[in-house]
């Protein structure tokens, strides 16, 4: 095996430097592993391997999570629903990892969040989800692991209501309130991929898979074509992991094709709401007739989703239809004093889950776990899971990897490995007023970089002390700094405004106008860092305009096809090399 190219931890900056070094390595180098994909998969597959010594390369036709792992319900949890179809061992794998997440790997990303799950029934029903309730904090104890979380506990009418106001006094009986865990998961993906960067790993963004190499019935490596430059090169590699999620069987197809591992994409949509429109300290979860929807606390606003239905349509922008905005309202006003509208809902964003084929047609009861396999030599692939649940996932991928090499490969180690950010966390926090003594900036935005950013908040704050005028809140988008757009170019990988609005931050489904009037700030700033002539920054902000646009059509069309050509209308970025 080629030996590691660090000695010790190296730089987890992914800034535009880093991806021209990153693409000039992979021009040069054969790599043990080659990941293609970075979501939460890809990106765990990549720590994975590093952390065992590989050499590793990530090729990510968009930005990094861009697809699924940007769009989730943003929980870390272990599945209440799957202990109704007896899948203990896998709610037990995820709870177990939940309680790692939450205590070792990521405590500046992850953290509790209690739900309130309303009774109707006032014997059996409480007696039925009270068991199920008390299961899930009893599996959450297995392999040696604490919880992490508080204890359930069973609520009246009169108590639930004190907790969550809003609620229809005629909707329940009582309630179970237990704790969760969410995660900003496009942020969560992006510091695993850093801290893979940390321990050796090649990254680049906006490099695309466009075909294989072979040397006869083996794979040997990746043509890939930098969407940035329009150029193509090779990658050459022993191993190559398949972690493309809903592109599964594209990726597939490349090799030549499909094989016997199929995946389907179920789409799930999510409202953001303002806070004050529903009135309760916690969140809340309801049981439909096909699906759990979730009220998800998020800030200054409230998640509300999801939805589970087939979607054969475009992939990489999956859209929002009314029909699907009305469901979704329609469901939660069910249990409000006060119903939401449309006009109530600040933005809408939509997602797809990679889910294993079977013979069920409704995707809802599709499996939601997750396969490995070697499909032809040199290649694994990886699919299904969830994204609690990645870095088992990436565990066994590597494990994959580690039988095709020549050689004793360590075993996985990303248990006890924290990401970047997360090691020290706690004593920066208690030190939380110290740090904005010293920064001059409020302790509430020092909180809110912390739990952005953890101890990397240094970056941030060396940033503001050069130029100051980055220490102002956006101009439209006051919860987060100026510094944190350039930080988000200059570290985090960020090419396009759309990586910064979306993904780095979630402006655009925060903000009412999608962030419309934050996008030429935001250019502004990302411009020095990334070369952009006032052409391209232009270019950029109408990009940005065209896209929020078509979103906003799409989410007024009556069904997934029209909402479809919709969204279909507006182009994707011009890559920065275009004249």
């Amino acid at each position: 095996m080629t030996a590691s190219p660090v000695t010790g931890l190296g730089s987890s900056r992914l800034g535009p430097a880093e991806r021209t070094a990153a693409l000039d390595r992979m021009g040069q180098e054969e790599f043990d592993v080659v990941v293609v994909g970075a979501g939460i998969v890809g990106a765990g597959a990549a720590l994975d391997a590093a952390t065992r010594g590989l050499s590793v390369a990530v090729v990510e036709a968009r930005d990094f999570a861009s697809g699924t792992s940007s769009r989730s319900s943003k929980l870390i949890h272990g599945g209440l629903r799957y202990l109704e179809q007896y899948n203990f061992d896998l709610v037990r794998e995820a709870l177990t990892e939940r309680g790692l997440l939450l205590q070792r790997i990521a405590p500046h990303l992850v953290r509790p969040v209690p739900f309130l799950l309303p009774t109707t029934k006032r014997v059996w029903e409480r007696g039925y989800l009270g068991a199920g309730v008390a299961l899930y904090d009893a599996l959450s104890f297995s392999m040696g692991s604490t919880r992490g979380v508080p204890h359930h506990k069973h609520l009246t009418r009169k108590g639930a209501l004190k907790l969550a106001p809003s609620l229809r006094r005629d909707a329940f009986v009582g309630a179970i309130q237990f704790w969760d865990a969410q995660v900003d998961d496009a942020r969560f993906v992006m510091t695993a991929l850093r801290t893979a960067a940390e321990y050796g790993a090649q990254i680049a963004s906006r490099t695309q898979c466009v075909g294989f190499l072979r040397e006869g019935e083996r794979v040997t490596g990746l043509r890939v074509r930098d969407l940035e430059s329009g150029t193509t090169s090779e990658v050459r590699a022993k191993q190559i992991v398949n972690a493309t999620g809903v592109w599964t069987d594209d990726i597939q197809e490349l090799v030549g094709g499909r094989g016997q591992i199929h995946v389907r994409a179920s789409k799930g949509i999510h409202l953001v709401v303002p806070k004050d429109r529903i009135h309760s300290s916690t969140g809340l979860i309801l049981r439909t007739e096909k699906s759990v929807l979730f009220v998800i606390p998020w800030g200054r606003h409230w998640l509300i989703g999801t939805t589970d239905t087939a979607w054969n349509l475009d992939k990489a922008h999956p859209a929002a239809s009314r029909a699907d905005i009305d469901y979704v309202l329609e469901h939660v006003n069910s249990v409000l004093n006060t119903p939401l509208t449309h006009d109530d809902v600040e933005g809408v964003y939509a997602g797809l889950r990679p889910l294993l084929s079977g013979e069920r047609d409704e995707t809802s009861q599709l499996s939601r776990e997750h396969i490995v396999a070697h499909p032809v030599p040199g290649l694994v692939l990886v699919a299904g899971g969830k994204f609690t649940t990645y870095r088992v996932m990436a565990k066994d991928a590597i494990d994959a990897v580690a039988h095709g090499l020549d050689g004793k490969v360590a075993e996985s180690c990303t248990d006890r490995i924290p990401l970047v950010g997360g090691d020290g966390f706690q004593a920066m926090w208690n030190a939380r007023h110290r740090l904005a003594s010293g920064s001059g900036l409020h302790v509430a935005r020092i909180e809110h970089l912390l739990r952005r950013y953890g101890t990397l908040v240094d970056d941030l704050l060396g940033l503001i002390k050069e130029k100051p005028d980055l220490g102002k809140p956006l101009n439209g988008a006051d919860d987060y700094l100026r510094a944190e757009i350039v930080y988000a170019a200059a570290y985090e990988g960020a090419r396009h405004i759309n990586d910064v609005l979306a993904r780095r931050t979630r402006i655009s489904i925060e903000a009412w106008d999608r962030g419309l009037g934050v996008a030429k700030e935001a250019a502004d700033l990302l411009a020095p860092v990334l070369g952009w002539s006032k052409k391209q920054t232009d270019r950029e902000v109408e990009y940005y305009r065209k896209r929020v646009e078509a979103e906003r059509d799409s989410q007024n069309q009556d069904g997934d096809q029209e909402a479809d050509a919709s969204r279909r209308g507006a182009p994707d970025i011009v890559p920065t090399a275009t004249p």
